[in-house]
C-alpha cells in the first residue's frame, strides 16, 4: 500500500464535520516522570469515544451505492463497533456487528444505541470476525475490518495531520497497538509531515503482543492465547496491510505489563484528570516504564476512553497497589480483648487508613490462644508502607505477609 499525504488530506477533508479535532494536553507530571516534554493526544474525547470513527467512516463512505444499500458487517470488542455503528447512522447504512463474549457493557450499550444490531459470538475479536466473514459469504455484505484495509489505515492517518499542527516539534510518538491500523497510519503520515527523524513507537500489552514476532517473520504470526485487561488492543493476528507499512516506518514495537497499564491509568486519572480505557493508556505506560528513554517532545496517543466504570474501579485499585498505595499484611497477636483496638489505634497514629480487617483463628500454625489479624490499608506510597511495617515491628508486633 502506498499512503500519500495527498490521500490523507483528502480523507481528512471528507471527515470534516464527522470527527472532532481532538485536543493535545501538556502533562507536567508525566514530563517529570519521563524526563522529557510530554503531550497527550486526547482521542478518548473523540466522537464515539475513540479514534475508530476516522477509519470506519472513511471506509464506509467509499462503498458503492449498492454495497451501502446491502448493509455492512463488522466484528469488534467495542471501539470499532461504535465507530462502525456511528458511521452507519451518519451514512444511512444498516450495520450488524459481532462482539465477543465479555465485551464491556457500556460498549455494547453504545453500539446498540447508535442503531446497530449486535450479535455476541466467540471469546475473542478474531472468533467474532470469523463469524462475520461467514455471514458475509452467505449474504454478500461487506465486512468492515477493524484494521486490515487501506481505507481504514488512511482514515486513522488523519490523526497525524492534526498532531503535526498541534506539536510540530514532536520527536517521539507513542501509539497503542492492536491490529496496527492506527500505528501504520500515524507512522506513515507523521513521517510525511514532520519528517523521518520522528520516532513512531507501537506499544502492545505483554499478554497480546503479536507484532514483535510478526515483524521478525515478515508476515502475520497469530497468537495462540491472549490475556490482558486492554481489550481494545487484544488482537491475536496483525493485519497484512498495516504490517507492511509498520515494517517500513516503525523501528520498534514495545510491550507493557498489566501493572504498567494500571499505573498509567492511575496517573491519567489523578494528574491529567482524563478518563481513559486500559488500551488507550498503553503509550503512557511505556513512558512511565522506561523514563529517560525517549527524545522529547513526546506525544502519547490516548486512543480511547470507552471503559466500564466497574473495570475502571478495579484497574485503579490495581494501579494504587502497584504504586505502593495499598498495604496488606497480617499481625499475629494473643486472642484477648483489646488487641484489635490497640492495633487500630497504632495504625491511626501512623496515618494509615484501614480499609478491611479479617480474623483467622483456625490456621494450623496458630497456637490455641493466638489470632491472625489480616489488614488492608491505604497509604501514601512505598516509603509510607515501609514506615508502617517498621513501626509495627518496633512496637513488638509479629508482622507477617498477607
Amino acid at each position: 500500500m502506498s499512503l500519500t499525504i495527498e490521500a490523507v488530506q483528502e480523507a481528512a477533508e471528507a471527515l470534516r464535520g464527522v470527527e472532532q479535532r481532538t485536543p493535545v494536553q501538556y502533562s507536567r507530571a508525566l514530563s517529570e516522570i519521563a524526563g522529557a516534554e510530554v503531550w497527550l493526544k486526547c482521542e478518548n474525547l473523540q466522537t464515539g469515544g475513540s479514534f475508530k470513527i476516522r477509519g470506519s467512516y472513511t471506509r464506509m463512505s467509499r462503498l458503492s451505492a449498492e454495497q451501502q444499500r446491502a448493509g455492512v458487517l463488522a466484528a469488534s470488542a467495542g471501539n470499532h463497533a461504535q465507530g462502525v455503528a456511528l458511521a452507519a447512522r451518519m451514512l444511512g447504512i444498516s450495520a450488524t456487528i459481532y462482539m465477543p463474549e465479555g465485551a464491556a457493557l457500556p460498549k455494547l450499550a453504545a453500539t446498540r444505541g447508535y442503531g446497530a444490531q449486535v450479535r455476541i459470538h466467540g471469546r475473542t475479536v478474531d472468533e467474532a470476525l470469523r463469524e462475520a466473514r461467514a455471514e458475509a459469504e452467505r449474504t454478500g455484505q461487506v465486512v468492515i475490518h477493524p484494521f486490515d484495509h487501506e481505507d481504514i489505515v488512511l482514515g486513522q492517518a488523519t490523526l497525524a495531520l492534526e498532531l503535526a499542527e498541534q506539536v510540530p516539534t514532536a520527536r517521539t510518538v507513542l501509539v497503542p497497538t492492536g491490529g496496527g491500523g492506527l500505528l501504520a497510519g500515524v507512522a506513515a503520515a507523521t513521517h510525511a509531515t514532520l519528517g523521518p527523524h520522528v520516532q513512531v513507537v507501537g506499544v502492545q500489552a505483554e499478554g497480546a503482543a503479536a507484532y514483535p514476532a510478526s515483524l521478525a517473520a515478515g508476515h502475520p504470526i497469530p497468537l495462540n492465547t491472549m490475556h490482558t485487561m486492554a481489550d481494545g488492543i487484544a488482537i491475536g493476528r496483525p493485519g497484512q496491510v498495516p504490517l507492511q507499512i509498520v515494517r517500513e516506518h516503525v523501528q520498534l514495537v514495545d510491550t507493557v505489563s498489566e501493572e504498567d497499564l494500571s499505573r498509567a491509568l492511575l496517573v491519567l486519572t489523578e494528574r491529567a484528570k482524563l478518563v481513559v480505557e486500559p488500551s488507550g493508556a498503553a503509550g503512557v505506560a511505556e513512558l512511565m516504564r522506561r523514563p529517560g528513554r525517549w527524545d522529547g517532545p513526546v506525544v502519547a496517543i490516548l486512543s480511547g476512553g470507552n471503559v466500564d466504570p466497574l473495570v475502571l474501579l478495579k484497574v485503579l485499585r490495581h494501579g494504587m497497589s502497584a504504586a505502593g498505595r495499598y498495604l496488606q499484611f497480617k499481625v499475629r497477636v494473643p486472642d484477648t480483648p483489646g488487641n484489635l483496638a490497640a492495633l487500630l489505634a497504632r495504625l491511626a497514629d501512623l496515618d494509615a487508613n484501614v480499609l478491611e480487617i479479617a480474623h483467622a483463628r483456625t490456621a494450623v500454625e496458630l497456637a490455641v490462644d493466638e489470632v491472625d489479624i489480616a489488614v488492608q490499608c491505604e497509604t501514601k506510597g512505598p516509603e509510607h508502607c515501609s514506615e508502617v511495617l517498621s513501626a509495627l515491628e518496633q512496637a513488638g508486633y509479629c508482622v507477617l505477609p498477607a
